[in-house]
């Protein structure tokens, strides 16, 4: 019995808690599936487990950048509240909730993998620090609704398997707009933000009378062509925001406490202060740059080794990756996206200030990296089917969307709901409402109802997958073979 909690605590500490370790296990199944010799499978396992180590890297440089500048937003405007971090909730939640948590990801991944094999819903999903984040959520909801032991594992596993399959499904038909339809899906649960973010896209296509011009055509006067590079575009308009928010703060406040306020040694010169803006900005360039190196590598050897897994353990199996996989296809909507993203996280706080006397909701600050990292894909989603402004519509929804959401959730985390952070994205908003308010009917009758609902996204998603997906419904296009105007 010891050797099997020893195997699974280090299957589940060591391997499907890092997804780079994940994806490169992945990879090398799905190359022995394949038949590839010996040398190839070392090779692509170590280049797809090297590419998400470069991806991470340049998440965490980004990540670090966004840092000062959320403290810049929030010295600036003098607004308190609730950050949306999903690292800093699920840190939070490990002390009392950990070892259910580490139960839930092995044995939810293990029924993903059993749900995919036995439907039509042939997804794997691969954002390993995604499946940890969820698996958090639902032990600290069916422990709060008095879901223990054995009911909860089971019930708990049988949640975490459901949401791994039935999210990508669902976000495929805009991801195949995204990509082209090249094979691979979306495994991120930020996916009903992007979803949101393409059907935007799609109402102001149909407003222009389906004209829009992709945010990759933005044409720039011939003295600023140099910004059409990515990685430079993208440090420039960043330097803009970082430089007229920490002017703002400073104004505000005064040089010396807002040195204070971003963290800088006491005693920094505003000179300093406002270069070390110009540096966050670089940095931030710098991070995007590494993400698209990252994501290349990964797809180049990830996806072709899922053609074994999908000939031997799950047929037609289609690798769901994190979010910024779509960011090569348009690294300008990133940061349209983004901008709007964090516009529509504004405004809705002002809403949020507004009716809190009648519902009582928390004031959810704009938290910069989920912004970032969703607002920007949901930039991208909106960008496939309707163009620049269709990006910044939806990631101006997907903004508004992980403002309300959070604040809701909140109320089904129990104690976890009164701390100054919650989870950021969006599937696990809406998820965690669902399955929170159902358990809450508490003991057989919330065991019975969350589980009628893991069932009916199953059986939605089925409908979905065979009426839409594998009929080749592309969002704006229509079904493969026929014209847009059709069904």
């Amino acid at each position: 019995m010891d050797i099997l909690v020893a195997v699974l605590s280090f299957l589940v500490n060591e391997i499907f808690s890092k997804p780079y370790y994940l994806v490169g296990l992945m990879t090398a199944i799905g190359l022995i599936a394949l038949r590839k010799p010996v040398s190839q499978i070392i090779g692509g396992t170590l280049k797809a487990t090297m590419g998400f180590l470069i991806l991470v890297v340049g998440a965490v440089t980004v990540i670090q950048a966004l840092d000062p500048l959320g403290k810049l937003i929030l010295g600036a405007t003098g607004v308190r509240g609730v950050v949306p971090t999903n690292e800093a909730i699920v840190a939070l939640a490990q002390g009392e909730y950990g070892q259910l948590t580490a139960t839930l990801m092995f044995l939810g991944f293990l029924v993903s993998l059993l749900i995919a094999r036995l439907t039509n819903l042939r997804y794997v999903f691969l954002t390993g620090h995604h499946i940890f984040y969820m698996a958090t959520m639902l032990a600290v909801i069916l422990v709060t609704a008095r879901l223990t032991g054995v009911w909860a594992i089971v019930i708990g596993a049988i949640l975490l398997g459901t949401i791994m399959v039935v999210m990508p499904a669902f976000a495929q038909p805009w991801m195949r707009a995204v990509t082209g339809g090249e094979k691979i899906a979306m495994g991120h649960f930020g996916s009903l933000g992007y979803i949101a973010g393409g059907v935007a896209g799609q109402v102001v296509a149909r407003l222009a009378g389906g004209k829009t011009k992709s945010t990759e055509e933005i044409e720039f006067p011939s003295g600023l062509r140099f910004l059409r590079e990515p990685m430079i575009g993208t440090a420039v308009a960043m330097l803009v925001i970082y430089l007229v928010f920490a002017i703002w703060y400073a104004a505000r406040v005064g040089p010396a406490e807002a040195v204070k306020g971003v963290g800088l040694p006491e005693g920094t010169t505003l000179a300093s202060y406002l270069m070390a803006q110009l540096l966050n900005a670089l940095n931030f360039g710098v991070g995007v740059a590494v993400i698209l190196l990252g994501v290349r590598t990964i797809i180049g050897e990830v996806v072709p080794a899922f053609a074994g897994i999908a000939e031997r353990v799950v047929p037609g199996a289609l690798p769901a990756l994190d979010c910024p996989v779509s960011f090569p296809y348009a690294p300008n909507a990133v940061l349209i996206g983004f901008l709007a993203s964090v516009v529509g996280g504004l405004v809705s706080l002002g809403v949020i200030a507004l009716i809190q006397p009648v519902l009582a909701l928390a004031l959810i600050l704009p938290g910069m990296v989920p912004h970032f990292f969703t607002g920007g894909t949901a930039g991208v989603f909106g960008n496939a089917t309707g163009g620049r402004w269709g990006a910044v519509l939806g990631g101006f929804v997907n903004g508004v969307m992980i403002t309300f959401l959070p604040a809701f959730l909140l109320q089904v985390l129990g104690s976890l709901g009164f701390a100054n952070t919650t989870f950021g994205d969006a599937d696990f908003a809406w998820y965690g409402i669902v399955i929170g308010n159902v358990a809450r009917l508490g003991g057989a009758a919330g065991a019975v109802g969350v589980l009628i609902a893991a069932a009916l996204l199953i059986a939605l998603a089925s409908w979905f997958q065979t009426r839409y997906v594998e009929r080749g419904w592309v969002p704006g296009q229509g079904f493969a073979g026929q014209a847009a105007s059709g069904e």
